[in-house]
């Protein structure tokens, strides 16, 4: 199958988390795209969404699947999201789409984190994939300094030769050549930093079960019993 395909399996086999006369909450990206797409066909039967982007807002809206503001909610059963990369005890690095930081806020106020990827995603240490912080323009220069002084090169994300600004209105810097070998630590510490409103590894919010698309079908991984 191809990627454009496993991402459309396993956003439908993230229907089986969705809890009936609930809201569930949705993340963002081009995997998150195909649940969506499948969450119209059940629409009737949930109470709506809490988004962690406008892009997502936007799509489920033109879905006819409400979509409440997360200070509306106290609560949600489920995340559904994606991940750039997901290690084998369930932490992640998410932010290629730029909603790094309502993500980590949406996934919160969620009992269960269920992350949808294909198998590519699946990696023994974090930090192959360029990883995401989202950054007060004013700090940038000066985390990239303190990426470097760990071994990290960062650069700021451009759109259109222009720097990136979020849905939040910052910048993005993507840091290249990490290995996070202790995710939870790396996250405390980074997350310290004066200027960086959010680290796009997912520690603290790691994922509770991933459902993986592989040539061979949906491969449920299950991390509630790894630390």
């Amino acid at each position: 199958m191809t990627q454009d395909e496993l991402k459309t399996l396993v956003g439908q086999a993230a229907l089986q988390y969705v809890v009936p006369g609930e809201i569930v909450g949705v993340g963002t990206g081009s995997t998150v795209n195909k649940f969506i797409d499948a969450l119209a066909g059940m629409k009737d039967r949930i109470r709506g969404a809490v988004s962690s982007s406008l892009a997502s807002t936007e799509r489920l809206q033109a879905l006819g699947i409400p979509v409440f503001d997360a200070n509306e909610v106290e609560r949600l059963a489920v995340y559904i999201d994606g991940a750039d990369e997901i290690d084998r005890s369930g932490h992640m690095v998410k932010g290629g789409g730029a909603a790094l930081t309502r993500e980590k806020i949406v996934a919160s106020l969620s009992a269960r984190f269920v992350c949808i990827a294909d198998e590519s995603k699946l990696v023994d240490v974090l930090g192959g994939f360029p990883l995401p912080v989202e950054v007060i323009p004013m700090a940038a220069s000066a985390i990239a300094r303190h990426f470097q002084a760990i071994g990290g090169a960062a650069t700021l994300r451009l759109k259109d030769g222009q720097p990136l600004v979020t849905d939040n209105g910052q910048h993005i810097l993507d840091v290249r050549g990490l290995k996070i070998a202790d995710p939870v630590k790396f996250e405390a510490e980074v997350s310290q930093w004066p200027g960086v409103v959010t680290v796009g590894v997912f520690a603290f919010q790691k994922a509770q079960v991933c459902l993986l698309g592989t040539s061979t079908g949906v491969q449920t991984l299950d991390f509630t019993a790894v630390q």
